[in-house]
């Protein structure tokens, strides 16, 4: 077959450079991917395909990183957000839409009594973290060491424009490790707002950690005995688990969680619930922007998991998960290759067990890439409704000829 080539993104991100820092910021920037065997800039998507500016077509794992849960350019979606776009985008209030959605996402969420709209996961977990601290009138927030919670000073994983005040009150302890979470709650003698965790662990650089058995139970209780709000960040796994929330996946109960990638499928929007207690500490914190009300966005929201729902989507984006993980572990076998495979179904990571510095997982993606199939070198990635069973075993088809370029470049 003829592999794709990426001209129109080469020159498109050399533009790009002359008048945006770094050309493209953040985790989307090509030296986050394989630069040279991927695409940089997108011109359409429908369902699971996505067609880059050199008019390469791939079925898309990487779902904009999470946000394409129904498929691009989902017609429930899309009529629903035309319809309301149509009477008006930006106003000086809220429309009805948000209280519809604010209905139903407690509805929808096991645990939620209230919710609120952001426009991206770092603006609720942010938030999240103020309510907490508002609530027990205390300073500290525990996260696992490598978790991502967004962008913001206290969390962000960056290194510029931050200095240590930033982050002073923010302490890390090991993912499953129980003990070090209790021994640092000690430590901080009763000055503990929040732990925030997301439901399992996806450190960047890093396969996925399910959590141990008896993991949350643990957490929960030091919680509980210690007064301390209990955070979900649910942005990354949410509605691709259990529609009611990952915490019922795993089968813990937080205080407050977050939700925004898959909430709208694409469309920018994210969301906090929480329970009643936390109520009157959440309307106390200062929590607003010009366009967290945005007509359009909501009501693609109330769409996108109203559609969900029906279409029981998460059984099936797990199935197909399922699916893709036993065949890329057998193909890789074939090749003599030992892989790693790690997080849920739906939301699935792979690396090269027998090494750290991802080069062989660069050289398989890149080769995937350029064969028509999007698999992120070290990030997870994602299942959406609208993959078939033929776009799997299409993937696995490429994945077995990516498979024997590794084993004939660095051997077993």
């Amino acid at each position: 077959m003829t592999l794709y080539s990426f001209a129109k993104s080469m020159q498109m991100f050399q533009r790009a450079t002359k008048v945006i820092p770094g050309g493209i910021p953040g985790h989307k920037n090509p030296a986050f991917a394989v630069p040279g065997s991927f695409p940089y800039f997108a011109k359409r998507g429908d369902g699971c395909r996505y067609w880059d500016v050199d008019d390469n077509e791939y079925i898309d794992f990487l779902c904009g990183y999470g946000p394409i849960v129904l498929g691009h350019n989902h017609p429930a979606v899309e009529a629903a957000a035309e319809e309301q776009r149509r009477q008006g985008y930006c106003f000086n209030h809220p429309t009805e839409r948000t209280v519809e959605l604010a209905e139903k996402m407690v509805e929808t969420i096991s645990i939620a009594d209230w919710a609120v709209f952001g426009r991206n996961g770092s603006d609720v977990t942010t938030y999240a973290v103020q309510v907490a601290r508002e609530f027990t009138q205390r300073r500290k927030v525990l996260m696992a060491k490598g978790a991502y919670h967004g962008s913001h000073a206290w969390c962000t994983p960056g290194h510029g424009g931050l200095i240590e005040e930033d982050f002073h009150h923010v302490l890390t302890f090991t993912y499953n490790n129980a003990d070090e979470l209790a021994d640092l709650v000690k430590r901080c003698e009763g000055d503990v707002a929040a732990v925030i965790l997301t439901p399992y662990h996806h450190p960047a650089f890093g396969g996925s950690i399910m959590p141990v058995p008896g993991f949350w139970n643990d957490v929960m209780r030091i919680c509980r005995e210690n007064g301390i709000v209990l955070i979900s960040d649910d942005v990354r796994a949410g509605f691709r688990l259990d529609l009611r929330g990952s915490h019922e996946y795993f089968g813990f109960k937080p205080d407050l969680a977050t939700y925004s990638k898959a909430m709208a499928n694409g469309y920018s929007i994210s969301s906090c619930v929480g329970a009643k207690e936390l109520k009157n500490a959440a309307s106390k914190v200062f929590f607003t922007g010009s366009f967290y009300t945005c007509s359009t966005e909501i009501a693609a929201a109330i769409a996108c998991l109203k559609t969900l729902k029906e279409i029981d989507a998460v059984p099936y984006m797990l199935r197909l998960g399922e699916m893709l993980q036993k065949g890329l572990k057998e193909r890789a076998e074939k090749h003599g290759l030992q892989i790693a495979l790690s997080g849920p179904p739906s939301i699935p990571a792979m690396t090269f067990a027998n090494e750290t510095n991802f080069l062989r997982m660069q050289r398989f993606s890149g080769e995937a890439a350029k064969r028509g199939v999007l698999l992120h070198p070290h990030h997870n990635w994602f299942i959406c409704a609208a993959h078939t069973e033929a776009d799997i075993m299409r993937a696995l088809d490429v994945a077995d000829e990516c498979f024997a370029v590794v084993k004939a470049e660095f051997g077993g």
